[in-house]
Order: C-alpha cells, then sequence, then structure tokens
C-alpha cells in the first residue's frame, strides 16, 4: 500500500468501519495520490501526513457511512436508519436496515423485525460471516445467541402473519381456553408449562402497545425475547396444550412443533453454550475459531438427529463459515433465508466515495 487511499480501502475492505470513521474524524481523508510518509500510521502510529484535504463534503459522507455500517455490524436495531441519516446515508441502504429495525414506539411504520424476522436473519448471516473474517469471535458467539434468542419466534412467523407485533398478536393467542398471559392459580389440575418470566411477558405484549413509548422500549428491550421463548415452549415442550395450539389446524400444528423443536435444539447446543465462556456471558475467555468450529460440529451432529435438521444439513452445500447454518435457518422459517449483502454494499459505496 502506496498511499493513503490504499490503507482506508483495506480497512473498508475489512469491515473496519469504528476505525475508518475515527481516522476521517482526525483529518485523514486526502486524495489517493498522497503518499504515505515513513512515520505514517503503519510504521509508528503517526497520522497520515501528506497529500491535500478531500472536499468536507466528501468526507462527510464517508463518516455517514461508516458511522451507519459499524451501526449495522453491531447489530444496534433501534438505530437502523435513524432519521438524522437521511441525506448522509444512500435511502436504498437505509431501506434496507429498516427492515431489520425494531420499532421504538408502539405505532411507528413501518414494523421492521415486528413484521418479519427473515430480513434479521439475512443480516444476522452476513454479520456472523464477517465476525468470522474478521476473527472477532466474542461478536460472533453474541449475534449467535441474539439468533437464538429470536428462533421460535421465526418458526411461529408463517402461521402468526407476523414477527409477534404486540399489537397484533392478541388475536392468535389470546379468547376462550388460552393459558397465553394468563395468571395460573397454585394447585390447578391443567398448569401452564412457561417460566413466571415467561408468562409475565406474554401478559405485557397483550397490552404493551397501548403504552408510551418508554414503556415499550422497555418491553422489546427486557420482555420481547421471553414472549419468543414462550411461544417455542407452547409448540415444542408443553404438556398440556391450550388453544393457543388446539386452535391451529393439524398439519399447520404439526408442521409448527417440528420447526420450534429444530429451534429449541438449537438453542441447547453446543454452538449457543459458548456464550458462557466469553465475555458476554459469565467468563473472561473467548473461544478460538478452532473452538467455535467444533462447536458447531458437535451442535450440527446434534441437530442430525432431528429430522427436519437432517434433511437441512444434508442437503447443505454452501461455503459458508459455519457450513449449514443458512440451511438451518431457513428449515427454521420454512423459507430460503441466506445472507444478507447490506455490509458489502456499505463497504462498495465507501471504496467508490475514497476513490
Amino acid at each position: 500500500m502506496e498511499t493513503a487511499g490504499d490503507v482506508l480501502a483495506a480497512l473498508a475492505r475489512r469491515y473496519a468501519f469504528g476505525d475508518l470513521e475515527a481516522l476521517i474524524a482526525q483529518g485523514t481523508l486526502i486524495e489517493q495520490s498522497g503518499p504515505i510518509t515513513q512515520g505514517g500510521p503503519i510504521a509508528q502510529g503517526g497520522p497520515i501526513t501528506q497529500g491535500a484535504p478531500a472536499a468536507d463534503g466528501r468526507s462527510t459522507a464517508v463518516a455517514a457511512l461508516c458511522a451507519f455500517g459499524q451501526r449495522v455490524l453491531d447489530l444496534d436495531a433501534e438505530d437502523f436508519g435513524m432519521p438524522e441519516a437521511v441525506g448522509e446515508v444512500p435511502r436504498d441502504l437505509l431501506d434496507r436496515a429498516r427492515a431489520s429495525r425494531m420499532p421504538q414506539t408502539p405505532r411507528e411504520r413501518p414494523r421492521g423485525a415486528l413484521a418479519s424476522l427473515r430480513p434479521a436473519y439475512s443480516l444476522l448471516l452476513e454479520v456472523i460471516a464477517i465476525r468470522w473474517y474478521r476473527r472477532d469471535m466474542a461478536a460472533l458467539v453474541a449475534a449467535v445467541h441474539i439468533a437464538s434468542e429470536y428462533l421460535p419466534m421465526l418458526a411461529w412467523e408463517p402461521v402468526l402473519g407476523h414477527a409477534g407485533d404486540p399489537a397484533l398478536i392478541a388475536a392468535s393467542v389470546s379468547g376462550e381456553g388460552s393459558r397465553f398471559g394468563v395468571p395460573v392459580e397454585p394447585g390447578t389440575a391443567r398448569m401452564c408449562d412457561h417460566t413466571r418470566p415467561e408468562r409475565s411477558a406474554c401478559e405485557r405484549t397483550l397490552r404493551v402497545a397501548r403504552e408510551p413509548g418508554p414503556g415499550w422500549r422497555a418491553y422489546l428491550d427486557r420482555q420481547h425475547s421471553q414472549v419468543a421463548s414462550a411461544l417455542g415452549d407452547c409448540a415444542a415442550r408443553c404438556r398440556t396444550p391450550c388453544t393457543v395450539m388446539t386452535r391451529l389446524d393439524d398439519l399447520v400444528r404439526a408442521d409448527l412443533v417440528e420447526r420450534c423443536r429444530l429451534a429449541a435444539d438449537f438453542t441447547d447446543g453446543a454452538l449457543v453454550k459458548l456464550r458462557h465462556a466469553a465475555p458476554v456471558g459469565h467468563g473472561f475467555g473467548v473461544p478460538s475459531p478452532e473452538e467455535v468450529q467444533t462447536a458447531w460440529t458437535r451442535a450440527r451432529r446434534s441437530l442430525s438427529h432431528h429430522p427436519l435438521g437432517k434433511k437441512a444439513l444434508a442437503d447443505a452445500d454452501d461455503s459458508y463459515p459455519l457450513r449449514g447454518l443458512p440451511a438451518l435457518f431457513s428449515a427454521v422459517a420454512a423459507a430460503d433465508l441466506r445472507p444478507d449483502t447490506l455490509l458489502h454494499a456499505v463497504t462498495e459505496r465507501i471504496t467508490s466515495s475514497l476513490a
């Protein structure tokens, strides 16, 4: 690399959006023809000093793309496509990100990840692949853990017609004979298998759409994943099904049960359990790439005992770092899910601007 532009483009291609934005903020965005001095960043950690500064407009545009890319890579879903980015980040990129955004008010439109989790899982697959490429194993394990938490909701989406939107879910889970979100009296003959936190979250999801913004956001932060878990338990683990399940057509119910059981097996598998050995869990260790692959191999072996998992993983023939993961998510979703290209598109826009 001979010019500052080469260094900046290399950072963009490595999805190092935060580092690139920091360099731009220091006035490092210069014409590509400017050579790097001996005291430059590669040699001694010093600033890139030669060359004429780029126009402020270009610096601002690239910095905005970097901030946007880092936000998406960090899976900061509540801030995807924030209004202040409009005009600085291309509209098509913002719209793609908004498909995975969690609405921050009860009536926000579009509904993003509450309308469908499929775009979010495609983005998760892209982020997991990038974290592998960058050897960011702690972040990779965190992304896998997020995927596991909402996987039951992904399975329920074809049945509900949405991804557990609190504004719409009551029609599918309430009514006579339902124990969804209903307090269970001790000693009753037919107990609900939901845990106390799950019951509390289910009760909250039936009314939170009428609450003000702070209550809505607190629900999303603390309880929406519990609702996903509860729905998964309804299909995969409940010993005494209520009308949440019995109202479903037999074929629909059987298919849902199998997909939720596969989601539960993934959540209980070796790959997700790595979280407890990483900084995002309860310890201070970070798994190596070899440990991640070993855990995924063990998880694949276990998931292959499930008929649906066996078929999905047997048919998987891809170059994805964790081979078969897109096929597994697709089987749970009953839809073809492939890694997104949103972050790759951000990198292309940045490198094009730098050139």
